[in-house]
């Protein structure tokens, strides 16, 4: 465990490249299928005729897939023990089929845990770019690491 990253890794104003991925017509249907079946998520007519101005991905699809891209990026090289929640969850522009999403995160502050000694607790800023540079959603979450040492 020693190469994973820990608390003491991460310095406000920080930044890690989260990879890309690109979105397909089948995954888009398919979670919007299970988990978020309004018609614009599942029919290129229903898009079309939508504000979203064609077949779009449901915005927690895109959340998903953005984690995936935080997990794999980042949080699987640290020593991460979870978070207590994502806020301020914002989704800017509608993810396409075709779409490829670049992400990244940015450390914005961290702080020590008098209740968890052994843990530290870092915010981000997590955000999302499409093929055209145009900024697709963005979060802040805490995210809580392992330190190397206890703080007494």
């Amino acid at each position: 465990m020693s190469d994973l990253l820990h608390f003491e890794d991460f310095t406000p104003g920080q930044e890690f490249d989260l990879g890309a991925l690109v979105v397909t017509r089948e995954e888009v249907v398919e979670f919007a299928s299970e988990f978020d079946p309004q018609p614009f998520h599942l029919d290129e007519d229903a898009g079309k005729a939508s504000l979203l101005g064609g077949l779009a991905a449901s915005g927690w699809h895109s959340a998903a897939l953005v984690m995936r891209l935080l997990a794999t990026g980042l949080l699987t090289r640290a020593t991460c023990m979870g978070s207590p929640g994502i806020r301020k969850l914002q989704w800017k522009h509608p993810v396409f089929p075709g779409d490829t999403l670049t992400a990244k995160a940015e450390v914005l502050n961290r702080k020590d845990l008098r209740s968890k000694p052994d843990l530290g607790i870092v915010t981000m800023r997590v955000t999302a770019l499409n093929q055209s540079a145009t900024e697709v959603l963005t979060w802040e979450n805490a995210i809580l690491f392992s330190r190397r040492e206890t703080v007494a």
